[in-house]
């Protein structure tokens, strides 16, 4: 399953995360992809095979935004 996401989509995961969130923001992509929960701030790192793997889907692409 190749998905294309860049810095700063808003994706939702397999799993919730405990704080009842499971809206995350992508804030670093490289080897290692890594994620902020929009409910709480708690950040996660993650190899992007894991994160490909356990990626729901995308809910907002980054374009539509303006985040300079």
């Amino acid at each position: 399953m190749q998905t294309e996401y860049e810095l700063h989509d808003i994706v939702e995961m397999k799993k919730q995360h405990p704080c009842g969130t499971n809206r995350w923001e992508i804030i670093r992509v490289g080897m290692d992809i890594k994620i902020k929960c929009t409910g709480c701030g708690h950040l996660v790192m993650m190899p992007r095979r894991d994160f490909n793997r356990k990626l729901k889907k995308i809910l907002e692409q980054a374009n539509s935004k303006d985040h300079e």
